[in-house]
């Protein structure tokens, strides 16, 4: 592609007060408003001064701004462009964002969490945002990721085990057969916090966002549903993270340090090649004739009992599942042959029934767990780029506005009833059905968005818009 030489461009002028830039906002701010984003705000939060007046419609303008592509205080401004001010009301400058985040306390942002959670309920009972909660086994994650800070003036900021400068942001997300991730649980800690420090916390309180999306859903609950499988990896294994899963009524699928005590576990079922099996991995072949995988990944089991040297109220039984795959690294001795292979093992420990779950899959449904890894991507990739304040609270309800902004766009991918938008990233749905350009026009007192013709994705974001806007309802005479 080249630019055109019959039609050369001569001029560009910024002048024209009936265009705008993201006209996906549109739809995508109507659900939200119709999820009572804004009513919830208001009602939960209670910032004092006159900082914190109108919370409803700034919480609003965090989150639109964060949907469109914000990843700071300053990129605030692109809500004020155009034509954004006829069909917002009340679209605030960066500087009064930035004021009104910097009032916020350790309470206002718990305060802001249950407006999160609530948020979410509601998304969930209008869009197909967690289909199949009630029905199918449901999978919660989580996980911690540092995100990098500059400066000395970030309260909170250290070293963690990243080795860098920054803040910890802890996620919890919940995961269906049929539903893409989303998040039901964040907590932003200091950044040489330790990952395990208020896991408990977390896993207890996403349980329970689990079973509210359940019973919203119709479901029966954890007494009529299969069990919720929570997942994490080795900083997780311990009795205050494992304990809570399994006091709340949840499986656990956790991985365990190659201790003394797992070493000698593993050693038990190693001298026995039978209870070895092949499973699909990388450079796996599947062999027709004998149903079987032909790999070097193989899976086994033990029976095994977690944290058995502490008290017996901490005992938790279940099954220690193993898989090994050859050491392929050069020996340090490069003339020196081995005469036995040499395996490496990746050991976790499990709460499922076998009879359910057999060692296989097992394996491969902890292995999955690596999906919260790509939603902590996404935020990074989005408005988790930065963390724009000194102040560790504004971090804090900066980090919560970022993942209800992350919540709804994924609800608004649900609406376009698009295959492939309905599990995409938030950058693929910024571009294909928010930042779209549009001009209004004016007609009876109402306002007519006029958007690209040939768009790639206009039958999904005109699915989208009859939705939000309930369009698609036949007309009952």
């Amino acid at each position: 592609m080249q630019l055109s030489h019959t039609r050369p461009v001569a001029a560009a002028r910024f002048d024209d007060p009936n265009l705008m830039s993201i006209a996906g906002l549109v739809p995508v701010m109507a659900l939200a408003q119709a999820s009572g984003l804004l009513t919830l705000a208001d009602q939960q939060l209670s910032m004092p001064t006159d900082k914190g007046a109108n919370a409803g419609r700034k919480i609003g303008s965090l989150v639109g701004g964060m949907v469109a592509g914000a990843d700071s205080i300053a990129d605030l401004a692109i809500l004020r462009h155009g034509a954004m001010g006829t069909i917002f009301d009340r679209p605030y400058a960066p500087s009064t964002l930035g004021s009104f985040l910097r009032q916020f306390t350790f309470g206002h942002v718990r305060q802001l969490d249950a407006v999160a959670s609530r948020f979410l309920s509601n998304l969930a009972a209008k869009t197909p945002l967690v289909t199949g909660i009630d029905t199918g086994r449901v999978l919660v994650d989580i996980d911690d990721s540092i995100i990098e800070v500059h400066g000395h003036g970030k309260q909170g900021s250290g070293y963690g085990y990243s080795g860098v400068r920054g803040l910890n942001a802890l996620l919890a997300t919940v995961t269906t057969e049929t539903a893409a991730p989303v998040i039901v649980g964040q907590r932003l800690r200091r950044g040489a916090c330790g990952s395990a420090r208020g896991a408990a916390r977390m896993v207890a309180d996403a349980l329970a966002a689990v079973d509210r999306l359940r019973s919203q859903a119709g479901g029966a609950g954890r007494d009529g549903a299969s069990k919720v499988l929570v997942r994490g990896d080795s900083a997780f294994y311990g009795h205050p993270t494992v304990g809570a899963a399994t006091r709340a009524g949840a499986d656990v699928s956790v991985t365990v340090r190659l201790t003394s005590t797992i070493k000698r576990a593993i050693a038990s079922i190693d001298d026995d090649e039978s209870a070895w099996t092949p499973i699909e991995y990388t450079d796996a072949v599947y062999d027709e004739g004998t149903d079987t995988w032909i790999s070097r990944a193989e899976v086994a089991e033990i029976p095994f009992t977690a944290f058995a040297s502490q008290r017996k109220a901490h005992q938790i039984p279940g099954r220690l599942v193993v898989r090994r795959i050859p050491d392929l690294r050069p020996p340090k001795d490069q003339g020196q042959g081995t005469l036995f292979d040499v395996w490496r093992f990746h050991a976790f420990f499990t709460t499922t029934d076998l009879d359910e779950v057999g060692t296989v899959a097992a394996d491969k449904i902890h292995r999955q767990h690596a999906v919260i890894e790509q939603v902590h991507a996404d935020l990074k990739n989005s408005a988790l780029a930065h963390l724009p304040s000194n102040s560790f609270s504004a971090n804090a309800a900066w980090l919560v506005c970022a993942v209800m902004a992350f919540n709804l766009t994924r609800a608004a991918g649900t609406l376009t009833a698009d295959p492939k938008l309905t599990k995409a990233t938030t950058g693929t749905l910024r571009r294909t059905i928010v930042s779209v350009p549009a001009r209004i026009a004016y007609s009876a007192r109402r306002l007519t968005l006029h958007l690209p013709t040939d768009w790639p994705w206009e039958t999904a974001w005109n699915t989208l818009f009859d939705r939000t806007f309930n369009r698609n309802h036949p007309i009952i005479v």
